[in-house]
């Protein structure tokens, strides 16, 4: 009997202390983990007339980011806009009221002059580095958003890799101790990123603090695009290919020098694009990739959505053609030649990644695509597969 009650006794302790343990862990340990890995997409806050936050079709996507807010240039808090301030809770609520629900992401920065220079300021000092960090803090808990994602695209040198380093570091720490502080989630901290871990192509050579930030985020958002453009119209271009025989520009060359560098591939997500870059060809009959052209062709800087490309090929007529040798997909109609994703090329590339384990996809950018075509077959593509399988593993390590 007495052997009977110690046992017992036993169990009672190791059951409570148990508990105990479980209730006391932190917020900032706690694993959430898609179930199908990383399907994200960005926002464009600028098209909010056209497709407002509630547009977005949650059932497609994990992860959302709201593009995009800066730092101010002196005191480097954030600066909310009145359109910032009346978005950002339409834009939480819709991704959060799905079932599941999705993660809502504030992406700060951008591919533009002013976010750079703000950055390379900022970074370069602890106490405006802290300002920075603070301010980010403040806002993600106020608009109730699950993360924050630093769109820095090219620090131009060593030094600024260096600061970039310090930043995500410090910016961990802090994502930690308010979620100690706070007893919430801690918040995801996420990095867009050049498409390779090191600029080759211009500038000064540099490389990814590879280590820094596989300790301090989440993932990365690998921006897998943009290789060809208006910057040279001497030939036409996939902007995207999964492969070049030719050169470094590719999807391939990229996502494997961030594997090289040591970046573990569950936090590795691919950038895909639901645009097109246009030329003007020297001569109609001379039109496949890498063909001669003299300028850029239709839309903003040669650049057109994916649904322009759909109408545009409709209304001209234009022969679409699929090339197994970049994976991607091209139209031309008479001297207007236009390269881009379809729902084939990009189905690919999903697979691609699928096969090298890695942490999921992104879109740029939401409101691009033509009736979810694009965004839905990437989506079946994905589901049930080896994102689902890595996403378990521990896609969000802490």
């Amino acid at each position: 009997m007495a052997g009977r009650c110690s046992l017992q006794y036993l169990l009672f302790t190791v059951v409570t202390t148990l508990l105990m343990l479980l209730s006391s862990t932190p917020p900032s340990t706690a694993r959430r983990i898609p179930s199908k890995g990383v399907r994200g997409a960005y926002w464009p806050s600028w098209r909010r007339q056209s497709f407002p936050p509630s547009s977005i079709d949650p059932s497609l996507f994990t992860h959302v980011f709201y593009a995009f807010v800066l730092p101010d240039p002196s005191s480097y808090h954030l600066v909310i806009t009145p359109n910032d301030d009346r978005d950002l809770p339409v834009f939480t609520a819709t991704l959060h009221d799905h079932k599941p629900p999705l993660q809502a992401l504030l992406s700060i920065g951008g591919g533009n002059d002013r976010a750079t220079a703000a950055f390379s300021r900022m970074a370069s000092d602890p106490s405006t580095r802290s300002a920075f960090i603070n301010s980010s803090i403040a806002v993600a808990r106020r608009y109730g958003l699950d993360g924050l994602d630093l769109d820095w695209e090219s620090p131009a040198d060593t030094k600024q890799m260096g600061d970039f380093a310090s930043l995500i570091r410090e910016w961990r720490a802090a994502v930690e101790q308010d979620a100690r502080r706070s007893r919430r989630p801690r918040l995801l901290l996420t990095s867009a990123v050049y498409f390779a871990a090191h600029f080759f192509s211009y500038g000064a050579a540099r490389s990814f603090p590879t280590a820094a930030l596989r300790d301090a985020v989440d993932f990365v958002n690998v921006m897998c695009y943009d290789y060809r453009g208006s910057w040279d119209t001497s030939t036409t271009g996939a902007h995207a290919a999964l492969y070049d025989p030719n050169s470094n520009f590719s999807t391939s060359y990229g996502i494997g020098s961030w594997l090289a560098a040591g970046m573990p591939r569950e936090k590795v997500v691919m950038g895909l694009p639901l645009y097109g870059k246009s030329w003007t060809l020297r001569d109609p009959a001379g039109h496949g990739i890498g063909a001669p052209a003299v300028g850029t062709g239709p839309g903003d800087d040669g650049i057109l959505t994916y649904s322009e490309v759909v109408d545009q090929n409709a209304a001209s007529g234009a022969t679409e053609v699929y090339d197994g040798a970049t994976v991607s997909t091209y139209s031309y109609a008479g001297r207007v030649w236009v390269g881009y994703d379809d729902p084939r090329s990009a189905a690919a590339k999903v697979e691609y990644a699928r096969g090298l384990h890695l942490g999921g996809y992104f879109f740029w950018a939401l409101s691009y695509d033509k009736d979810w075509s694009i965004s839905r077959a990437d989506s079946s593509a994905a589901r049930g597969g080896i994102f689902a399988i890595h996403a378990m593993v521990g896609l969000f390590k802490m």
